[in-house]
C-alpha cells in the first residue's frame, strides 16, 4: 500500500475542481482498505472515500485527511431462478457495468440507469435514479467495511434506509467503506418508458422498445442534455428536484400555469428543479466567470476550465436564492460538499 502526501483532487473529479488531500491511497482490495482505515485511526485522521469523483465538490483548500480511492474490481455472477445477482466490486465504472449487464447478460433492471458517471459504491449512498428507475430496486445487498467495529458487514436493501439521492450511508454508515454491491436482475423484465423523453425516442423512430434499445435511448437522451464530462467540468444535475404537498402544487399553478409535476403518493408531487431554474429564474445558459450553467440543462452548472469550488458553491447559493424568493421553495444540492 502506498500512502502519498498532498495529492491534487481536482484531476479525480469530473468538475476538475479541488485543493490537495494531506494523504492519498489507492484501495484495490479489502486489505488496502483495512490498512488504509488502520493508518487514519492511528494518526486520528478524518477519511474520504472517493469513487469516480462525479457528486461531489472539493474545496479549494482540499481535504485535510486521508482519501481513499476505491478501486476494488471484478464482477461475479450467481443464477438465482429467473434472476441473476451480478457483484460487483465498488470500484467498477457504472456505465461499464450497466453496459455489461444489458448487452452482454441480457438482464432487466439497469438499463434506465445507463451513463450515469461513476463508480458502483456511490450508487447506494446516493441512491441514484433516472428515467422512472433506483437503484434502490435492484440493490439486493451492500458489503461494507465498518470502520467502528472493524469488520466486514453486509446491509440488505431493506437496512440501507434508501430514500431519493440519499441512504444510511449519508447518516449513520457514513463512515463505512463499500467494498461490493450485489444486484438482483431479471432475465425477463418489464421495461420502464413512461418517461416523456424515452417514450418521444421510440415514438420519433417507430420502434418497439426493447432492452438494448432502452439503454441506447438513455445514452442518446442523456447525451445531448449534459455536457461531456471529457471536455467540460460538471458534477452532473447539481440540484434535486423537489417533492410538495398538492395544495401548494395548486396554488403555484396560479401563477406557474405550466410548472410541470409528476405524482409522488396520494398528497404529494414531484417538480422538475430544473423547469424553475430555466423558466422562472431564467439561468440555462449563464456564464459567470470560470462558471455557469449549461446552455441545454439549468439543472447542470459547469466548470469552464480555471473555475473554483467557492464560485460554484456561490452561484449554486444565488439559484438557490432565487427559486426560494420567487416560489417559496427551498431547493437542496445533489452534490455533497466535501
Amino acid at each position: 500500500m502506498n500512502i502519498q502526501e498532498n495529492v491534487l483532487l481536482a484531476p479525480f473529479t469530473t468538475f476538475r475542481i479541488g485543493g490537495a488531500a494531506r494523504f492519498f491511497v489507492r484501495a484495490q482490495n479489502v486489505v488496502d482498505v483495512e490498512l488504509a482505515m488502520r493508518f487514519a485511526h492511528e494518526k486520528k485522521l478524518s477519511v474520504f472515500v472517493l469513487g469516480g469523483g462525479s457528486n461531489i465538490l472539493i474545496s479549494d483548500l482540499g481535504f485535510n485527511g486521508l482519501v481513499i480511492k476505491n478501486e476494488i474490481r471484478g464482477i461475479a455472477e450467481e443464477a438465482v431462478g429467473d434472476s441473476v445477482r451480478l457483484i460487483a466490486g465498488a470500484g467498477e465504472d457504472w456505465d461499464g457495468f450497466v453496459k455489461y449487464a444489458v448487452e452482454e447478460k441480457g438482464l432487466y433492471g439497469l438499463e434506465n440507469l445507463s451513463l450515469i458517471p461513476g463508480t458502483v459504491g456511490a450508487t447506494p449512498v446516493q441512491n441514484v435514479g433516472a428515467y422512472g428507475t433506483e437503484a434502490k430496486d435492484t440493490i439486493e445487498w451492500v458489503e461494507v467495511y465498518n470502520s467502528t467495529t472493524k469488520m466486514i458487514e453486509k446491509l440488505i436493501g431493506a437496512d440501507c434506509q434508501f430514500a431519493y439521492r440519499d441512504s444510511i450511508f449519508k447518516h449513520e454508515r457514513k463512515g463505512n467503506v463499500i467494498l461490493r454491491v450485489a444486484f438482483l436482475l431479471k432475465k425477463n423484465g418489464k421495461l420502464s418508458t413512461d418517461y416523456k423523453d424515452v417514450k418521444k425516442y421510440f415514438e420519433e423512430r417507430s420502434a418497439e422498445p426493447s432492452l438494448c434499445g432502452v439503454r441506447n435511448a438513455i445514452v442518446e437522451i442523456r447525451t445531448n442534455k449534459l455536457p461531456d464530462v471529457s471536455k467540460i467540468g460538471t458534477a452532473g444535475s447539481f440540484f434535486k428536484n423537489k417533492t410538495i404537498l398538492k395544495t401548494e402544487y395548486q396554488k403555484l399553478l396560479e401563477k406557474y400555469p405550466l410548472l410541470p409535476a409528476f405524482p409522488v403518493d396520494e398528497t404529494r408531487v414531484k417538480i422538475p428543479t430544473a423547469w424553475i431554474l430555466d423558466n422562472v429564474c431564467g439561468y440555462k445558459g449563464l456564464t459567470r466567470g470560470n462558471v455557469g450553467v449549461y446552455q441545454n440543462q439549468a439543472l447542470v452548472l459547469v466548470n469552464f476550465g480555471q473555475g473554483t469550488a467557492e464560485e460554484i458553491k456561490s452561484l449554486a447559493d444565488e439559484m438557490a436564492s432565487c427559486v426560494k424568493e420567487k416560489m417559496d421553495i427551498s431547493i437542496s444540492p445533489e452534490v455533497e460538499y466535501i
